[in-house]
């Protein structure tokens, strides 16, 4: 007689918008710093690489993928998030402090929330 459906409607927007405007501000923030550092690859060291190809590349890429396919884009950047202080900070030891590379890449967390908030109210639509 009374459904237990959630109308997910204006949080689902709100939770898209903000996930598309913080994933602009992150990768805009991200080639900012990079073209203000002057960045130099002949100067980049390997162990250096395998950082950057965590972050910024791999959050950038996921966050960019996640305008399209949310699911499979908020994976890379999450991904690549946990990548990083897996290889960069625990296998080689490097001490990684701060809350900058969660803030840079939680539009991903915001994008993976989205896409599953989406999926269920999808499911329970066909149900």
């Amino acid at each position: 007689m009374f459904s237990k459906q959630i109308d997910w409607g204006l949080p689902l927007a709100v939770i898209e918008l903000l996930a598309r405007v913080g994933s602009i501000t992150s990768i805009t923030l991200l080639l900012m710093l990079f073209a203000g550092e002057a960045f130099h690859p002949s100067e980049v060291t390997s162990r250096q690489w395998v950082g950057l190809f965590f972050f910024p590349f791999g959050v950038i890429v996921g966050m960019v993928l996640a305008w399209w396919r949310e699911g499979l884009g908020a994976a890379i950047t999450m991904g690549s998030l946990l990548g990083l202080y897996l290889v960069y900070g625990f296998f080689m030891r490097y001490h990684i402090a701060g809350w900058a590379f969660l803030v840079f890449a939680s539009p991903g967390f915001l994008f993976m929330l989205h896409w599953m908030l989406r999926g269920s109210e999808e499911r329970h639509a066909l149900g």
